[in-house]
């Protein structure tokens, strides 16, 4: 038996130093990627204006403790709060993720690639406000898109195989991940500086799915995006003081991420190769995951329903007269979509119907749209109706819509809704397979995407300030020599 362990330092892991090269040496030439980089600034800024028109996400804002006075503070768009980067990152990000409006990526993982913008947008106002103060140039909004490219790839293709929620570990892993790449870059971190960074997130406490799911599904999923990312700029910070790393953080045996949380293990028994699990990169970084991502467009609700509402609003005029007579629903869908949001019984408060793939369909069905209004307890509560067709609906898998939504060409995520009645008859099936904002219908999504982030700009502001963003935001070349401080100055109350 051996009674010591073999201490010989080894190299940084090779995931490690391919995320770190990434970062530090890819030259991002996608016209496509920084025009869409540009479109999703502005989606994202404007779904976290929406949100603090809630006070359930808003009294999560401000500074940690009252009153502090923070030099060059980072400012929370849609407020008057100026906070140091990290709490600025998880205000940015909550703000953003709340009302499950912000972008999506689908593969054997999920996530929302634009919960990275909180650690990026506080950290790069920080220092383009702290540069113009000691007379050097401010950073400009060209750094914050090419951040934004890099930190949804990083986070898109770690998900493209590699499953962290069959694990049980939740998706907000890889903001955490990617957030502290991009933010110890704008920082100026160095090879080994990064290496140190990327190491600490890995072997960082890591988030579990329990607060998506039921019977525990809860408003925590609309903040651990913003916990992920300012903690994310709380390592890269403690990495560019000179931490040292730690180089197998993911392949040591034992006690690193891949035997402690990535592989199914047998309590004390020696890991079995098969049950052995490491990552998967089937592609080099680039810009696939930016120039691929999904646009919520239409509704407020979980991606994997996106499809299943568009459907029951074109339902809608063929039975919001004849909702008494429904018999029943049938639902048919992916098997992501049967893991993660198809749930029956009582749904106990907001978060937990917009992740209900029942409840988002049966509202548009009702009621011809689905708004982040519709998920409150008091909407909830005076329309017994949603619950009454909930009951009715049946859930069926359809396997063709569980392999596309995994091929790399389609990404499709399909679903489908009939409704039949008491009395024999039934509506058509009606099928949508991408929803507004996939790839495939970018072309139409673009200017609806214009008018939601106008319409989110008017939430907050006047209309002069609603159309000084909205011109700042509109030409490439000119936002992209924006700095970032002036850029941030107009979201400020």
């Amino acid at each position: 038996m051996t009674t010591f362990d073999l201490n010989e330092r080894p190299d940084y892991d090779d995931v490690l130093q391919k995320l770190t090269d990434y970062v530090l040496t890819y030259q991002v030439k996608s016209k496509e990627a920084w025009n869409t980089a540009r479109h999703c600034l502005m989606d994202t800024l404007g779904c976290g204006l929406l949100a603090l028109r809630f006070p359930e996400c808003t009294k999560h804002l401000g500074p940690v403790v009252e009153g502090t006075v923070v030099p060059h503070g980072a400012r929370v768009p849609g407020t008057s709060f100026r906070l140091d980067p990290v709490k600025a990152a998880w205000d940015i990000g909550c703000i953003v993720r709340w009302l499950d409006y912000n972008d999506t990526w689908l593969a054997a993982e999920w996530g929302h690639p634009s919960d990275n913008l909180g650690g990026i947008l506080a950290v790069a106002d920080h220092l383009s406000q702290k540069r113009v103060a000691m007379g050097k140039a401010p950073l400009t909004m060209r750094e914050v898109l090419e951040a934004m490219i890099m930190a949804h790839e990083i986070q898109g293709v770690l998900a493209l195989e590699n499953s962290f929620n069959r694990v049980g570990l939740d998706h907000v892993i890889l903001v955490k991940v990617a957030s502290t790449a991009v933010t110890a870059k704008l920082m100026g971190a160095n090879r080994e500086q990064m290496l140190s960074a990327l190491s600490h997130a890995w072997v960082d406490g890591q988030a579990l799915r329990t607060y998506r799911h039921a019977p525990n599904a809860g408003s925590r999923k609309s903040w651990a995006a913003g916990d992920a990312t300012s903690r994310a700029v709380r390592l890269a910070d403690i990495a560019m003081r000179g931490e040292m790393g730690i180089p197998s953080a993911l392949t040591a045996p034992q006690w690193g991420f891949y035997d402690v949380l990535f592989s199914k293990t047998n309590k004390d028994q020696a890991l079995k190769p098969e049950d052995q699990r490491q990552f998967s990169l089937p592609q080099e970084f680039g810009t696939y995951v930016m120039e691929n991502i999904l646009f919520k467009v239409s509704f407020p609700a979980e991606f994997h329903a996106q499809t299943a509402a568009e459907a029951a609003v074109t339902l809608h005029p063929q039975v919001k007269d004849r909702l008494d007579e429904i018999d029943r629903i049938v639902i048919t869908t992916h098997e992501s979509a049967i893991r993660i949001i198809s749930k029956v019984g009582q749904l106990a408060n907001a978060a937990d119907r917009d992740h209900c793939l029942q409840y988002m369909t049966a509202v548009p069905l009702i009621f011809g749209d689905l708004v982040a209004e519709h998920y409150e307890d008091s909407f909830h509560e005076a329309n017994p109706i949603i619950d009454e067709l909930r009951d009715k609906m049946e859930v069926v898998e359809n396997e063709q819509y569980t392999r596309e939504y995994l091929e790399a060409d389609k990404r499709s995520i399909a679903n489908a809704i009939q409704v039949f009645f008491k009395d024999g008859s039934s509506t058509d099936t009606v099928e949508v397979e991408y929803p507004i904002g996939h790839r495939r219908r970018r072309e139409e999504s673009i200017p609806l995407l214009a008018d939601k982030f106008r319409a989110n700009l008017a939430t907050r502001f006047p209309a002069q300030r609603c159309e000084q963003i909205i011109e700042a935001c509109s030409n490439q070349k000119s936002l992209e020599t924006t700095p970032v401080h002036e850029f941030v100055n107009m979201f400020v109350i």
